[in-house]
């Protein structure tokens, strides 16, 4: 109720900006979580690359 009483006080530009905002911050959500599914089904195709940064900071440490 709060947010519906807000928005009557705000002019048509405001509202439309703040639309924006959330769409575009919704957006952007989707758009991470898509780049992160590809990732993850890149690493499940090739599973030696999981183990890569452990091996690879094994070495670094032990030097």
């Amino acid at each position: 109720m709060a947010m519906r009483m807000d928005s009557d006080f705000l002019d048509a530009k405001t509202r439309r900006k703040l639309a924006d905002q959330r769409r575009m911050a919704f957006r952007r959500a989707i758009e991470d979580r898509n780049e992160q599914l590809r990732l993850e089904q890149e690493l499940t195709d090739y599973p030696e690359l999981l183990s890569a940064p452990v091996v690879m900071s094994a070495q670094v440490s032990a030097h």
